[in-house]
């Protein structure tokens, strides 16, 4: 399961609103070091929270890479429609997946799939579809923190 603590969410300088939340969530007042599912996260302040904890705190970079090309996976279709001979998307989502690259690949390729995922975002905000693609995100972390990915 992946964790983190109050005090390394407190230390990324969290949002206000966002941390005032969690806190009441937890029923607790300040910081301290005592595990945290990120699925506690995703449950109190939902997924735009959740993915900046796992962002910000770097509790579980597997997960962000994992997470990352799966979101960018699904904008590939769209992206390759237009460059279909750019195969850098696709590479960097193949190398974000491989869990044996070394860690400079994984930061490559994390980046790019990030970088990806807020572009789906962007993108699904400008479609009709932002609902659904915002649930289908919401689905899958939380498939990926509950059964592994």
């Amino acid at each position: 399961m992946t964790m983190t603590t109050l005090n390394a969410i407190r230390a990324a300088l969290p949002c206000h609103d966002g941390w005032t939340k969690l806190l009441k969530h937890l029923g607790k007042t300040s910081a301290d070091d005592a595990p945290l599912p990120l699925l506690t996260v995703l449950d109190s302040n939902g997924l735009d929270d959740a993915l900046w904890v796992l962002d910000n705190t770097k509790c579980d970079l597997r997960l962000a890479r994992h997470f990352g090309a799966w979101c960018a996976e699904q904008v590939l279709p769209i992206f390759e429609a237009t460059y279909p001979n750019d195969m850098r998307p696709r590479n960097a989502i193949a190398v974000a997946r491989d869990d044996a690259a070394g860690a400079a690949a994984w930061a490559a390729a994390g980046a790019a799939a990030w970088a990806a995922a807020r572009a789906a975002a962007w993108a699904a905000a400008r479609d009709a579809a932002w609902a659904a693609a915002r649930d289908a995100q919401e689905v899958q972390l939380r498939k990926m923190l509950t059964e592994g990915f």
